[in-house]
């Protein structure tokens, strides 16, 4: 079976675009993805693309992702929309690595987009509420930020956490974001801030919450049997996992853990032959505060209960020994539902190939991407090595 590599990956700036069209989002997000390979790739050499996306706003719901990859010249190319909520782009990276390691394709494309904020809030919190269980939690009211609540406060309650913890991820994540020329969020706050922001779903507060973004992002993928033709700088994609989950919290066991990121780092580990302890870096899925304290948890970086001491310890800053969202993160760099798996891989092979900027870390051998739908109705997790043994 071949292996994969990331040849290429950019991404637009994340932000507020409600003037732009999601196919001129697409482009400037592929043209960015083709610079950053050495010898780009023609139209007619791309053997398949996977797109990511919500479809928010219900534009272009059908052949969705041939509209933009026509946009962008890729005619003929066996193309695909997937729709997994907020983890539709990782999703789409999944499926062109499993184009190229069955043999069917050499090289693939994968992408993401989202035009969030031409839309008024009532309408937007429609359709990022359809993430959700519909039944028993959208068309009873509950909003995004309220599921993600419900986990907080359990969180709250059977550990030794508190709500400075959730202060400290927005705190971190903005610091890193504010170094990010293409965060939607780029400032920087105090734990003081992050503490007294106001109420959005108690004990969530503003700055606890990932804004609403538009954007896109691209990544391109080779085989190993042609990834010399387009690059020396070359990201291989080591291990992969996905599991599916319960979409509704009511019919899970527990609300402070998320068994489909669990599931999902376990194959990619697996398949990798790393563990936690390997990584040098990593992105997680931080749609709330609350979510990147499970993820460091779910992905094994601590045991369960101990994501407050990383953080109070410095551990995942970009100077500890697990830097965590160095892009920002969701929370800063912005969270523009289906490009934002993608986005992450542009985070990944820019640390690697040593384009990260005034972000960029020492030791960047292998890194790890974490992306959920939903609050956890499903998840994808890709693990990166870089074979030159880091920077």
């Amino acid at each position: 079976m071949p292996d994969a590599y990331v040849i290429g990956a950019g991404q637009t700036a994340f932000g507020a675009f409600p003037e732009r069209s999601y196919r001129d989002l697409f482009r400037e997000a592929y043209e960015h993805a083709l610079d950053s390979v050495d010898r780009p790739p023609d139209t007619d050499e791309v053997d398949e693309a996977v797109v990511g996306s919500l479809g928010v706003g219900g534009r272009q719901l059908g052949l969705s992702g041939p509209a933009v990859t026509e946009h962008v010249g890729l005619h003929n190319v066996p193309c695909a929309r997937i729709e997994n909520a907020c983890a539709a782009g990782g999703s789409a990276v999944r499926r062109a690595v499993q184009a190229i390691e069955s043999g069917m394709a050499d090289l693939a494309l994968a992408g993401g987009y989202e035009v969030m904020t031409d839309m008024s809030d009532d309408v937007t919190k429609y359709w990022l509420g359809v993430s959700g269980e519909t039944e028993w939690e959208r068309l009873t009211g509950t909003t995004f930020s309220g599921v993600y609540a419900q986990m907080a406060s359990a969180y709250l309650a059977e550990y030794d956490a508190t709500v400075e913890d959730f202060g400290r991820v927005a705190v971190k994540n903005h610091e890193n974001g504010a170094k990010n020329p293409k965060a939607h969020l780029d400032f920087t706050c105090t734990l003081e801030d992050a503490v007294e922001a106001p109420a959005v779903a108690a004990p969530l507060n503003l700055y606890h919450c990932c804004p609403t973004s538009d954007g896109a992002a691209v990544a391109l993928l080779a085989s190993g049997d042609v990834v010399d033709e387009y690059t020396d700088e070359r990201v291989r994609v080591a291990g992969v996992g996905a599991a599916s989950g319960r979409v509704g919290l009511a019919d899970r066991e527990s609300y402070t853990a998320i068994p489909a990121s669990e599931t999902a780092a376990e194959t990619a580990y697996e398949r990798a032959g790393v563990g936690p302890e390997d990584l040098s870096f990593a992105e997680v899925h931080d749609c709330f505060a609350i979510a990147e304290l499970l993820a460091y948890e779910d992905l094994g970086f601590c045991d369960r209960g101990e994501a407050p001491r990383l953080l109070r310890e410095g551990v995942t800053d970009p100077d500890g020994d697990l830097p965590v969202n160095t892009s920002g993160g969701l929370k800063s760099k912005g969270h523009p539902i289906g490009a934002t798996g993608t986005g992450q891989v542009v985070e990944a092979f820019d640390q690697m190939t040593g384009r990260a900027g005034d972000r960029q870390l020492d030791d960047t051998r292998y890194g790890l991407i974490h992306n959920v739908g939903g609050s956890g109705g499903a998840t994808v997790v890709h693990v990166f090595e870089n074979e030159e043994g880091g920077r």
